[in-house]
């Protein structure tokens, strides 16, 4: 999902927490793909044996990062010596952590706590040693963000939903007296970008829907607001850091143009703001995400082309802007800079590489891997990575994906479709441990990016939205001829799997197009927007309107795109998998279609987990539901 100010740390936990797993006993391109049970078994058990790190965060004397790994089996806040040492196990939690961030002070860590899995996070301190933790926020149903420290290190910047259910209110919260200092009330979803050195000013992000959002400069001691963004139509925003001296705050933006670009605002005293100024646009690649170092001498900037990440440099005093080094990955995300901003911290992952955080000396450009998550007996050189495909869709429009060839087939073979969620998810070239299990098994993947995904401009992005959906739909004829046509999919041989709105795919493929797939795999998708609106978090529903349709308005076309009104054209035998704890998109989806299947005698497998959410963080979880979907598509495609 594009990293929209505000909207951004609300909607990540909407995509599936699959990634970053790996094949251990057996590695992809050695292929596996006996037919004997045991075989299946031993392969597929072994997905979910790498672990993965992300999230670095410096400590401020630069000595030291806090980061979030898996190693213990659950997500779990850890910290390491940057010279090199032996890694510490801060909390040690049942429900898994999604972020930390080492205070400016360096006297705590600040962590947020998804309990069940679910998005009624809690956020909480610690010391580094891990003693002294306390939860700042009231628990129970409310929704919470965490999006890190002030600099001066007394403030918190949180969003919180517990007294606006249909937004999030931006707050600053004293983590020692718990003092709650409300930045903006009751306006929709916000969240604190950044507040200034001399503490007198923030800049607020406020989504409006999923594809529009601004930008707000507000005085903190009068709580006056000035928009820093107006833009005509749709229109994005993202990064909002003031500069070191608060007279300019620098942004991602789409405002007057297709692709998101790298921008300054200028502020004059009165903070009233000067028109956006693009220093780094391409029209190849979107802007993806950025950061200051402490004094605001220089930004590392992050390009997302076509899928895999480009890092660069801005010299903010020249504007001049020059390439980063060569990275042994394709993905970027979560960037942090030491004090000095000496060396840059980031989250690496590619297609034969799990999720680790890896130190860049930024003077020489010398690149060091500081995690190195566990993969016991497996060389992930021979894990297979994807070729980038192009192709048309039904009305010519130029669409995209990756594709995953098994090394156990030749010509044509069995292949299965994998819809990420979103529906501004992007198809990237990360590691899944669903995509090189079925590799290893003998069944290739695609990942197609079909129209309203993000990554590829706000045209593209918006070409489903309301009743446009139907083009989306259609889109997946357009990937399944475009495999076909390439000889790399047998047609009688076709499965396909999506989490979250890719579920949605999945049932809408599987209804539109009865004869086409063999097999089909949701997870935790959506498939009556009705009952979706009902029952998802009031916060989710009022920004979906806009991409989905409105329910109070848009009635009917909504009952027109939900597969749940056509499930007695399903034939194909599918497997549902969902989280007794999910939010985002309630049990209620999966309930009915497998309430309705099995009233029909359609075949339907059904795999509830009681203490996971929106997608699987913990180890068994994970490994139960690979071995449960790898073997559902090598019963049916094999």
């Amino acid at each position: 999902m594009r990293m929209s100010i505000g909207l951004a740390l609300l909607l990540c936990t909407a995509l599936p927490m699959q990634a970053a797993l790996a094949l251990q006993a057996q590695p992809a391109a050695t292929c596996s793909a006996s037919a004997d049970p045991a075989s299946v078994a031993r392969t597929v058990d072994a997905i979910a044996k790498i672990r993965f790190a992300y999230g670095p965060s410096f400590s401020p004397d630069g000595k030291s990062i806090a980061y979030i790994s898996s190693a213990s089996g659950i997500p779990q806040v850890w910290t390491m010596p940057v010279a090199g040492g032996e890694p510490r196990q801060v909390t040690n939690l049942s429900d898994p952590v999604q972020s930390v961030h080492w205070s400016p002070s360096g006297d705590w860590l600040a962590y947020d706590v998804a309990p069940g899995g679910g998005l009624n996070v809690q956020i909480y301190v610690a010391r580094p040693d891990g003693s002294d933790a306390k939860r700042l926020t009231v628990g129970g149903e409310d929704n919470n963000q965490l999006a890190g420290w002030t600099d001066d290190g007394k403030w918190l910047r949180i969003g919180s939903n517990a007294a606006f259910p249909e937004g999030f209110d931006a707050i600053l919260l004293d983590p020692v007296s718990g003092e709650k200092r409300a930045v903006v009330e009751k306006k929709s979803l916000n969240l604190i970008s950044d507040v200034s050195a001399d503490g007198k000013r923030a800049v607020v992000g406020r989504t409006a829907t999923r594809d529009d959002n601004n930008a707000y400069l507000v005085d903190l001691a009068s709580g006056r607001e000035t928009l820093i963004t107006p833009h005509e139509g749709k229109g994005e925003q993202a990064w909002g850091e003031f500069s070191a001296d608060g007279r300019s705050v620098y942004v991602i933006s789409n405002n007057g143009r297709d692709m998101m670009a790298f921008g300054t605002i200028a502020l004059d005293a009165a903070g009233k703001p000067a028109p956006i100024r693009y220093f780094a646009e391409r029209d190849d690649a979107e802007a993806q995400s950025a950061l200051l170092t402490r004094d605001g001498s220089r930004a590392a900037l992050v390009w997302n082309a076509a899928g895999r990440s480009e890092l660069a440099f801005l010299d903010t005093a020249s504007g001049k802007v020059t390439p980063g080094p060569k990275l042994p990955v394709d993905i970027i995300s979560d960037m942090d800079f030491s004090r000095d901003g000496k060396t840059l911290a980031i989250n690496g992952s590619a297609a034969n590489r799990p999720n680790d955080v890896y130190l860049i000396d930024v003077p020489s450009g010398r690149v060091t891997q500081a995690t190195k998550s566990a993969h016991d007996g497996v060389d992930l050189a021979t894990f297979v990575r994807p070729e980038l495909v192009s192709y048309k869709a039904h009305d010519g429009l130029d669409l995209s994906g990756w594709l995953y060839r098994s090394p156990c087939v030749t010509g044509a073979g069995p292949l299965v479709f994998v819809y990420h969620g979103g529906p501004e998810g992007q198809a990237r070239p990360s590691l899944s441990g669903d995509i090189q299990a079925l590799a290893a098994r003998g069944i290739s993947v695609f990942a197609p990016n079909v129209r309203g995904s993000s990554g590829f401009g706000k045209r593209f992005m918006a070409l489903d939205n309301g009743a446009r959906r139907v083009d989306g739909v259609r889109d997946i004829k357009a990937s399944t001829d475009a495999m076909i046509a390439r000889g790399v999919a047998d047609p009688k041989r076709l499965g396909i799997m999506g989490g979250s709105y890719g579920g949605y795919m999945v049932m809408a493929g599987v209804t539109e197009y009865p004869d086409m797939f063999a097999v089909g795999a949701n997870l935790f998708g959506v498939v009556n927007f009705d009952t979706f609106f009902k029952n998802t978090q009031p916060w989710m529903a009022a920004i979906s309107t806009d991409e989905y349709g409105n329910p109070a308005t848009e009635a009917e076309m909504l009952k027109s795109l939900s597969p749940i009104h056509k499930l007695d054209r399903i034939t194909t035998p599918l497997i549902v998998l969902h989280g007794a704890n999910d939010t985002n998109v309630p049990l209620i989806e999966a309930k009915q279609i497998v309430e309705s299947l099995r009233a029909r005698n359609v075949a339907v497998n059904y795999v509830e987990f009681p203490d996971e959410g929106h997608g699987w963080r913990k180890l068994p979880n994970r490994v139960k539901s690979t071995t449960e979907i790898v073997g559902f598509f090598e019963q049916h495609l094999k």
